[in-house]
């Protein structure tokens, strides 16, 4: 298909003609600085020119980019038309009608062609509110040269015990080459993103069936324990300010021998034009514990939502329907290659063979992310849902609370068991006050 016939293709998308829109109609758009997202700003002039609508995006680090529209929505500032948020946000906004309705997608964009359970995710009572621009779960990225010159063979799922031994096989530091890069930066989708991802792979549980907080338990202690070894003895240096972006870097200028991280970052490793290792990585699942049956896999979309208080609602819906669509990534494929496609969000996709072939990835993404349990995160018993995160409107802040915690430790500040000891306090203090666990 010609690039001319898929941008003409869009124009079915529209939930209105673009003549329904002056020309000074303009929505502004909030999202986060990742490459995909990044990516989708370049299309926004061919979107315009479709549609007569523009666009003004307001595009921040995934910290304040949480901070800002959760600030906005909840006071109904109405300073976003578009939102870019993910699943922990979605249900929770959608039950306090912060967000519109998506039931109104134009038959074209094929909802049913969503994965299950992202589609899922998104909805609440049946009804879509927010539209999947790409979704993930996690696994290990990891340098096949690397490996090979250690003796080392990675298995397709390994234990942490295994990947401890690989990291310190490729750690070469007079090289500036580290065994393992992860996540640091506070903040709960950040640092305790991965460490709850983690913890689930180690048994572990942030409350009882009673909301009691479980830092003190020997799981927790044995999961942060391991994490510091890890990074301080095989991570990069300053790696208490890396987050996902910060890795991404370093790994594609061939500093990590191994990634532990979102599935969507396979695309940009494995990009010639942007990795200078793209011909060297293998994958492999998130590992887990000996003795443990639980990979820790992680479930989350970055979607697109338009929030009650737009005042270009239709435009906005306009925009989500086009840029989350089969036809917003048959035009990334034509113009930039099938590997660059939004991943984790369409069975099309997975089903379709020029795509298989130009990402080896695909599979694994697709494993991964239907093996997650949102139900049952934990192989112990829980009152709460959630893979990589605890569904509750309170995560937000008890998260990063211990995030900061956590990353004080691996930058030294503190030692684990104060770490521990003040993130049982606080995350204890804060779901009293909630009143969780009251009868």
């Amino acid at each position: 298909m010609s690039l001319k016939r898929v941008l003409g293709a869009t124009t079915a998308l529209t939930l209105c003609s673009a003549a329904a829109f002056a020309q000074d109609t303009t929505i502004t758009i909030a999202t986060v600085n990742n490459g995909d997202m990044i990516r989708m700003q370049g299309y926004t002039d061919q979107f315009t020119e479709e549609t007569g609508i523009g666009v003004e995006w307001v595009t921040l680090e995934e910290n304040v980019l949480r901070q800002r529209v959760t600030q906005d929505i909840a006071t109904g500032g109405g300073q976003f038309d578009v939102m870019t948020i993910g699943t922990y946000e979605v249900p929770i906004w959608a039950n306090q009608e912060w967000l519109a309705p998506l039931d109104d997608l134009p038959e074209d964009y094929n909802v049913d062609d969503l994965l299950p359970a992202v589609r899922e995710a998104l909805s609440v009572d049946g009804t879509l509110y927010a539209a999947p621009f790409y979704g993930e779960s996690a696994m290990i990225m990891y340098r096949t040269d690397l490996a090979e010159e250690a003796g080392i063979d990675m298995p397709d799922s390994p234990t942490w015990s295994e990947v401890m031994s690989a990291a310190e096989a490729m750690t070469d530091k007079e090289n500036d080459i580290y065994g393992i890069c992860l996540r640091g930066k506070p903040g709960w989708g950040e640092n305790m993103a991965f460490l709850t991802a983690m913890a689930n792979s180690y048994g572990a549980r942030w409350f009882d069936m009673d909301w009691k907080a479980q830092f003190d338990s020997e799981d927790w202690t044995a999961t942060l324990n391991d994490y510091l070894t890890m990074m301080n003895e095989y991570g990069p240096p300053g790696a208490s300010s890396n987050g996902f972006n910060e890795n991404l870097s370093l790994f594609q200028q061939g500093r990590c021998g191994m990634w532990i991280d979102a599935t969507v970052a396979a695309g940009f490793v494995t990009d010639p034009d942007e990795s200078t290792v793209a011909d060297s990585v293998g994958f492999a699942q998130f590992p887990n514990k000996e003795g443990v049956d639980n990979h820790g896999n992680w479930l989350w979309a970055w979607s697109l939502a338009v929030p009650a208080s737009s005042d270009d609602t239709d435009a906005a819906k306009q925009f989500v329907a086009w840029a989350t669509s089969q036809e917003y990534t048959q035009l990334v494929a034509e113009d930039e290659g099938w590997r660059a496609a939004p991943p984790g969000t369409r069975t099309s996709l997975y089903e379709n063979e020029e795509y298989q072939e130009a990402a080896p990835f695909a599979e694994m993404t697709l494993e991964s992310m239907n093996a997650v349990d949102t139900q049952a995160p934990s192989v112990q018993e829980i009152p709460y849902t959630g893979a990589q995160f605890v569904a509750i409107p309170e995560f937000q802040g008890i998260g990063t609370a211990v995030g900061q915690q956590f990353s004080a430790a691996l930058a030294g500040q503190v030692d684990a068991e104060t770490a521990l000891s003040n993130a049982q306090t606080s995350t204890q203090r804060e779901i009293d006050r909630a009143g969780y666990g009251e009868n």
